[in-house]
């Protein structure tokens, strides 16, 4: 039998936000997986005892970002990661919009400032100013012309934590009809959903915000669906993705345009989307099998106990 790792992060004091993860947890333990619920950061897990360690919630990795890619990079190293290790430091960069661009995949327009690089903010018009690697809408921010200072002070801030910021024009779009997020599992369309813009004017760039308010199902339309896969296609050596999600919103013309590539740890939201629970377990079983097939037999050997103190959050609060 295949031995699952489901991989989130630790949020204590708080409790987890995740709330799906525990509910996938058991659904695979119900279907028969042997299943783990670990903290990607916990220096007790043996990953070599797992056949597949699949990425979910680790939802403090923007903020960790090289010590998350020498996570990944270790696990890959003894087992199989997904999504593959390449991928996730490709994809936690927000820079691959402007390789998707190139590709020919209508994204929005975005323009990057690194450190020690003048602002050039735009003199009209609503704009947006969020960090190359982020989540959550973490240190991200709306401003209109007369927030120039405003900006810059953010800017200033994103900096000295060596942070390389994007500056993208609002997009009008998001008032009228929302992001969208195409959900794909196991290479197909799993479900879709939409919610309000996060980003409300005069709200500080530092202020906790609602990563996704009003979410509700969507039926993506075909124009949506085709730009969604664009994007998966142009990802860099087109691997195979356990799990992925395009954020979509309408641009200036109406047509949809990629907002965000999630391919690191994207929210399923099962909760919105209870049907997709069977399919997500089908999913991840397949993906272990077919890992379980071409590892070692000295790794495919049921593992030690963990140590005393490991951490569990399968057994804790995930």
């Amino acid at each position: 039998m295949a031995r699952i790792a489901l991989v989130t992060y630790d949020p204590r004091p708080e409790p987890s936000k995740d709330a799906d993860f525990p509910v996938l947890l058991s659904a695979l333990r119900e279907a028969g997986v042997e299943a783990d619920g670990v903290f990607w950061d916990d220096a007790d897990v043996d990953w070599a005892a797992y056949d597949l360690v699949v990425i979910r919630s680790t939802w403090d990795y923007s903020w960790r970002a090289d010590e998350f890619a020498a996570w990944t990079r270790k696990v890959e190293a003894v087992t199989r990661l997904a999504n593959p290790a390449d991928v996730v430091r490709w994809n936690a960069d927000k820079r691959y919009l402007g390789e998707l661009a190139a590709a020919g995949v209508p994204t929005v327009p975005t323009r990057y400032v690194a450190p020690g690089e003048p602002a050039g903010l735009p003199e009209g018009g609503e704009y947006v100013i969020k960090p190359a690697s982020g989540a959550g809408a973490r240190y991200a921010a709306r401003y209109t012309p007369d927030g120039h200072g405003t900006a810059v002070r953010h800017l200033a801030r994103m900096h000295a934590e060596g942070l390389t910021a994007m500056v993208q024009p609002y997009v009008r779009g998001i008032d009228a009809g929302g992001e969208r997020a195409l959900q794909f599992f196991g290479g197909r369309l799993l479900h879709a959903s939409r919610k309000r813009a996060v980003l409300a004017p005069g709200t500080a760039f530092d202020a906790d915000k609602v990563a996704h308010p009003g979410l509700e199902p969507w039926t993506p339309s075909p124009a949506e669906l085709a730009v969604a896969e664009r994007a998966l296609a142009a990802v860099p050596d087109a691997p195979e993705l356990l799990y992925a999600r395009v954020d979509l919103v309408d641009g200036d013309d109406g047509e949809p345009r990629v907002m965000e590539l999630e391919l690191v740890e994207p929210n399923l939201f099962l909760f919105l989307h209870p049907q997709s629970l069977p399919h997500v377990v089908a999913g991840i079983r397949t993906a272990a099998a077919a890992a379980a097939a071409t590892v070692a037999p000295a790794q495919a050997a049921a593992p030690a106990p963990a140590p005393d103190g490991a951490r569990n959050p399968g057994a804790v609060n995930p």
